[in-house]
């Protein structure tokens, strides 16, 4: 694996007689998605001051690149600070400041600023972001889901390589919670920073992260891939995860992915053990993110929703269908082989309604709609990992229309 950008070594902190920092160590990769979790007060803002440099450790060190911030110089700080930008946990907006000035104020701190090129820039971020019109609105006129994309605009309007979230999705309902997760690997696949997130969201941001880090009393208690945690063996962590999981994903209303994965397991020992064949479909929606870009994230995280629901409503009750990624939704079906596994996804496209689909978009006459469907019948040689990656691997679209 590559040099990590930040790496923070043996890193402690009191506050008064209270140990915060207890020799963390964690790694942080470019151009990938960190997310931190834990349990409230363990310390996971004050991990995030100390990687953007707001807070020192008492002992230890944290590098950036390879070198220690404590010894840079000023000069260096100020530089690397630049590289930096920060999303608050409330957006931190504020409300005598229309959209536009308050997207501006990274750029008007600088005291040689351009007016003319600050208004260009803000402008241009507004666009990329799909803040069309809106740049003359008051916080006090926006949806708890738009001031976190206008906070979001502000954080990255300066181009920065490294952006940190904490807690971005407090408070909000769980259309505007994952729409806020989708916006947020939608542009860091579009901007390529790297991002740092600290929530207690889970699953929700093991779809989005490429690395995960729980913090439990003061240390790191695991480092890894989201597939490496839901299968480490440690109990401190699977209580903590056991403990934040529903068996139904809030989004979509259909099983959790741990719930998914476990019937997985228990089809293959039955095909093992009994010869009952089963057979998986992975349904994909292929053009969430042109939803998302015409209509908004919030539509795109109903239609995703809408979408779960008509799955949902068409498989028999002794089948499961769960939420496998962001835009991907998985059904187990037992007793089942490859050919009746086709009938089912023919059903499905028959039974397909878009109007119902994309009830939750304001603009659905500019929308396509594409869903594309893998099919993969399981042998008794088969490892689930093996029967994963060929579901995904055979994936063709089997429904799109525009309206």
């Amino acid at each position: 694996m590559d040099q990590p950008l930040i790496q923070i070594k043996n890193a402690t902190k009191n506050f008064a007689d209270v140990r915060v920092l207890d020799g963390v160590n964690l790694s942080i990769y470019r151009g990938q998605i960190t997310s931190i979790i834990g349990q409230s007060g363990t310390g996971k803002s004050v991990l995030l001051k100390h990687i953007i440099g707001l807070l020192q450790p008492d002992s230890g060190q944290v590098l950036f690149d390879g070198r220690s911030l404590g010894a840079m110089k000023k000069d260096e700080r100020k530089a690397l600070k630049r590289k930096f930008s920060y999303v608050f946990q409330d957006t931190a907006l504020f409300d005598f400041l229309n959209v536009a000035e308050n997207v501006a104020l990274p750029l008007v701190e600088n005291a040689n600023h351009n007016e003319a090129k600050v208004k260009e820039q803000v402008q241009a971020k507004l666009n990329q972001l799909d803040l069309y019109e809106i740049e003359h609105k008051y916080p006090a006129q926006l949806s708890g889901g738009m001031k976190k994309r206008v906070a979001l605009a502000r954080a990255l309007v300066t181009d920065p390589e490294i952006v940190l979230f904490d807690e971005p999705t407090t408070g909000l309902d769980p259309i505007r919670k994952t729409a806020v997760h989708s916006m947020i690997s939608d542009y860091q696949q579009r901007f390529g920073f790297t991002g740092i997130i600290v929530s207690h969201e889970i699953p929700d941001v093991f779809f989005i992260s490429q690395r995960v880090a729980m913090l439990d009393e003061g240390q790191i208690r695991f480092e890894g891939t989201p597939e490496e945690l839901q299968q480490t063996t440690d109990p401190v962590v699977r209580n903590f995860i056991r403990g934040l999981e529903s068996p139904h994903d809030e989004l979509t209303g259909v099983a959790s992915q741990s719930l998914g994965q476990k019937r997985l397991a228990r089809e293959l020992f039955r095909l093992q053990h009994h010869s009952r064949p089963f057979s998986i479909v992975l349904l994909t929606v292929e053009n969430l993110e042109d939803v998302d870009r015409i209509a908004g994230h919030v539509a795109g995280q109903k239609a995703l929703r809408n979408f779960a629901s008509f799955v949902k409503q068409n498989v028999y009750i002794t089948d499961t269908c769960f939420r496998y990624d962001m835009n991907k939704i998985m059904v187990v079906l037992p007793d089942t082989d490859a050919g009746q596994a086709r009938q089912f996804c023919d059903k499905l496209s028959r039974n397909l309604d878009t109007d119902a689909i994309l009830s939750g978009a304001e603009t659905r006459k500019r929308l396509c709609f594409a869903v594309a469907a893998g099919i993969a019948q399981a042998q008794k040689d088969s490892q689930i990992e093996t029967l994963l990656t060929d579901v995904g691997k055979q994936q063709n679209i089997f429904w799109e229309c525009q309206i």
